[in-house]
């Protein structure tokens, strides 16, 4: 393997911190430090490891999915949005921490082995897969724009063989979309892709009411982390657009035409959405390190235990909540931002550079969109629904997309969608492999 970023000696060169990761956590770090070592005017290269070169605004994917916003208008330009960071477009594959390298693959180069004197996890997260029979062949996630347009081709496609098949069984197999998972993501994605099949059904001349959707989820209530009467609010919304939810159950196995629910169910569908949690990136569990659910273990100054050169934030650790003794910190775009800062804080300090601090948050509260007309938030613990909800709601995520031209895309979206339809249009763009949890997340399921 040609080793060309060679770490015998650097004592002469800059140094050089090494970022695995352009998720929310990480782009927050490399910009935060980047403007801290400016600052200072210190000669440190800041490189960052990513298998894309944007960031993605992962919120909105539901959106994308739903066919309301176009994937580009989510995607962030590094190259653009961050002009002092070195990218390197690849996957860190393997990462050894005596000899301080990162080890990175991509399909156009032979491995290489790349050396760092700071090292910051924020690889993110991959959809959490269980051992049910089938699900890796015919279900699909939503953590990647390819899953998110694979999700909207797949269920307009269907929508339009349906409208030509003659046999009344695989019609309403056609017109069945099953999503598993009833939190954030989950909840969200089967209001969009109701709103996506209402547009539909209403353009072709037949009864939105065909369309069939299934949410599952093994909790007793849609979206437990909003509360009690702001669930109640959201499961009354969705059963009165028609969509059959289903608690207290998940799917026992899966096939190309259909699925069988926990209870013994058999439904006959061919579009179903794994939305049912996350887990760390792949890359983690090559570490040999303590984990914790999935992600790395590390203090609350986001260092790795043993190893005071390393750190991890975002999904991809378990961040003790130190306003919650004994818990970890969720894996929501909302801490690893938080998150990003604290790190960029505390590798510069660890170069002498400020001081160090440990990650502490206050609760800013949540905003879910639930498709036309409809959401749900607690901004600072304000209980809003309806269309106050949707306004605060579109204005948080406008405001939280890290780049200018970004938020203006998404506002003149926004505004459109207020006077015309969403578009119908059906491109076939991502293939079923490449939006497979292999070729999209990098899961190997065994």
């Amino acid at each position: 393997m040609p080793d060309v970023e060679s770490s015998v000696d650097r004592s002469a060169g800059p140094q050089r911190v090494v970022i695995v990761g352009s998720g929310f956590a990480g782009f927050t770090c490399a910009r935060n430090l980047c403007r801290l070592l400016a600052k200072q005017e210190r000669d440190t290269e800041v490189v960052l490891v990513t298998p894309n070169d944007y960031m993605l605004y992962t919120p909105l994917l539901p959106d994308v999915a739903g066919g309301l916003i176009d994937p580009r208008f989510v995607a962030v330009s590094l190259a653009d949005a961050l002009p002092r960071v070195r990218l390197v477009v690849a996957t860190a594959e393997t990462i050894d921490l005596a000899g301080k390298t990162v080890t990175v693959t991509s399909e156009y180069h032979a491995p290489r082995r790349l050396s760092w004197d700071r090292l910051v996890l924020t690889p993110g997260s991959v959809t959490r897969l269980f051992d049910i029979p089938g699900l890796p062949e015919h279900g699909r996630g939503l953590k990647t724009v390819a899953e998110a347009l694979y999700l909207r081709e797949q269920l307009l496609r269907q929508l339009e063989l349906a409208d030509c098949e003659e046999d009344p069984e695989l019609r309403r197999a056609r017109r069945t979309v099953v999503v598993v998972g009833a939190s954030y993501a989950g909840t969200e994605l089967v209001a969009q892709l109701r709103a996506l099949a209402d547009t539909y059904a209403r353009r072709r001349g037949f009864d939105p009411a065909e369309v069939r959707f299934v949410l599952l989820d093994m909790a007793d209530r849609v979206m437990p982390e909003v509360g009690e009467k702001l669930s109640d609010k959201v499961l009354t919304v969705l059963r009165n657009r028609g969509i059959d939810i289903r608690l207290g159950m998940s799917l026992k196995e899966l096939a190309a035409d259909h699925v069988v629910l926990t209870d013994g169910t058999r439904i006959a569908t061919h579009t179903v959405a794994w939305v049912t949690g996350v887990t760390g990136a792949p890359v983690l569990g090559t570490l040999g390190l303590p984990m914790e659910r999935g992600r790395l273990t590390v203090d609350a100054d986001l260092r790795v235990p043993g190893h005071p050169d390393v750190f991890a934030g975002g999904d991809a650790a378990a961040v003790p909540d130190l306003t919650k003794p004994g818990k970890i910190t969720p894996p929501t775009a909302q801490h690893a931002t938080r998150q990003g800062k604290i790190l960029a804080r505390n590798v510069a300090a660890s170069m002498g550079i400020g001081t160090q601090t440990v990650y502490k948050h206050r609760d800013m509260g949540l905003v879910v969109d639930l498709g036309p007309g409809f959401a749900v938030a607690n901004p600072v613990g304000v209980r809003l629904s309806g269309l106050p909800a949707k306004a605060v709601t579109r204005a948080y995520h406008t405001y939280a997309l890290p780049r200018g031209i970004n938020r203006w895309a998404i506002t003149l979206t926004y505004l459109t969608n207020a006077f015309a339809s969403r578009p119908l249009t059906l491109l076939g763009l991502v293939s079923p492999e490449e939006a497979s949890f292999v070729g999209s997340e990098g899961i190997r399921h065994h």
